[in-house]
């Protein structure tokens, strides 16, 4: 089950998932309430509502299925609080370019993440005036997703209500980031993949805690990708790094 970041949608894993079917593994991407073509769901659009979404949708998949969690970026935040509530069925995590809760306690990181805050306060206010169609064409697909998906996800991401919705949920990092802090780590008994971003800069101790769930697992597994920006990690040139986190945390599961 594959869960997109900050402004994403279901398209965002085309790649991801083409790659995890080509080797016969089932997947599943959605768009969360009010983002792409799902519903409004309620306020607040914190961790807490978006585990409670996933939740119910993970009990609607066929009981017998094992599920592994992907997540990219923000998404960090959501599978820290969701992890728990479906443990009995979790065989593993792979966390490509993904934040986790303890990011929002690092100096550096306060400082971005609070000035995104800031923005989508703005473009919450704005959305409905078509300010995204423009920004859309420029910053729409970055993955660089192939032609016909690609026009999907600009789409998408010129839509007002797909705008409105991601903004309320970054409104929320911080409390969605208490929320996993609550909940504590990850369990260390389950194999996690974190693939990241080469070629995006970060302070050593920054990077110490993206890995950090990998390297506090039984069976974790950190690849940092050489070019790979926060995006295009799951484009084309990239998507192969990440789905070697999905095969890697599939062969533990399967005593492999």
């Amino acid at each position: 089950m594959l869960e997109c970041g900050a402004f994403g949608c279901a398209a965002d894993w085309f790649v991801v998932q083409t790659l995890l079917a080509e080797q016969g593994v089932r997947s599943l991407a959605y768009d969360r309430a009010g983002l792409g073509h799902s519903d409004p769901g309620p306020e607040p659009r914190d961790a807490r509502a978006i585990a409670d979404d996933l939740e119910a949708l993970v009990a609607r998949i066929d009981t017998s299925s094992r599920l592994v969690l992907g997540g990219h970026s923000m998404a960090g935040l959501f599978l820290r609080s969701l992890a728990p509530r479906i443990g009995h069925r979790l065989d593993g995590l792979v966390l490509a370019d993904a934040v986790t809760p303890e990011y929002s306690a690092h100096p550096t990181a306060v400082r971005m993440i609070d000035g995104f805050r800031l923005a989508m306060f703005g473009l919450d206010r704005v959305a409905d005036l078509g300010v995204m169609q423009a920004w859309a064409l420029v910053a729409g697909d970055r993955i660089g997703l192939p032609a016909e998906v690609s026009l999907e996800k600009r789409r998408i991401y010129a839509s007002a209500s797909h705008a409105r919705t991601a903004a309320r949920e970054v409104q929320q990092w911080r409390a969605s980031a208490e929320q996993g802090r609550m909940q504590g780590p990850f369990d260390p008994d389950l194999p996690v993949a974190v693939v990241t971003a080469g070629a995006v800069p970060l302070p050593a101790d920054l990077q110490a805690l993206q890995n950090a769930p990998a390297v506090d697992s039984c069976a974790g597994w950190v690849d940092r990708v050489p070019g790979a920006r926060h995006a295009s990690l799951l484009g084309p040139q990239y998507a192969h790094r990440v789905v070697r986190g999905f095969e890697h945390v599939l062969s533990v599961s399967r005593g492999g």
